[in-house]
């Protein structure tokens, strides 16, 4: 990876290492490792360098968050269920001063009533969801275009 360049760090939440075969009519097919092979692709042609984080871990992903707060310019995450439960994940968040770009890969306002109240959602440059796997494409090319200045 080259250190020059500016970095977005991906964090995929809880259960989402089981795409691919978790739900297929609602997360689709596609696996986490390619889902991520091709943001970093896409990040060699944006000009940033990615590198992605999955856990079913609350604390290691506040762990990772903090961990990356001087290295990294923005984060893109998808928080599967602490989304609707982790004012601790909120709080980390905040705490890295970092432009925070939210993924869901199914629309959680057509789902059920308790998947519509995101903890992240207000503190997100922006949020995506319903795109399936392009979201993470779309909020690598909105984050790499501002950490750019564009």
């Amino acid at each position: 990876m080259n250190q020059d360049l500016p970095r977005i760090a991906i964090i995929h939440g809880p259960n989402l290492n089981l795409l691919g075969t978790r739900e297929p009519d609602v997360y689709g097919t596609e696996r986490l490792a390619d889902i991520n092979g091709r943001l970093v692709q896409l990040g060699k042609e944006l000009g940033v360098a990615v590198d992605a984080l999955q856990s079913n871990h609350e604390g290691e992903i506040v762990d990772h968050l903090h961990s990356i707060r001087e290295s990294h310019s923005a984060v893109i995450i998808n928080p599967g269920g602490l989304t609707h439960t982790s004012i601790v994940l909120r709080d980390a968040l905040l705490g890295i001063s970092l432009p925070i770009y939210e993924v869901h890969l199914s629309n959680v306002h057509a789902r059920e009533e308790f998947r519509h109240k995101s903890y992240i959602s207000g503190i997100a440059a922006a949020v995506l969801c319903g795109l399936g796997a392009q979201g993470y494409e779309f909020a690598l090319r909105a984050a790499a275009s501002k950490v750019a200045g564009r």
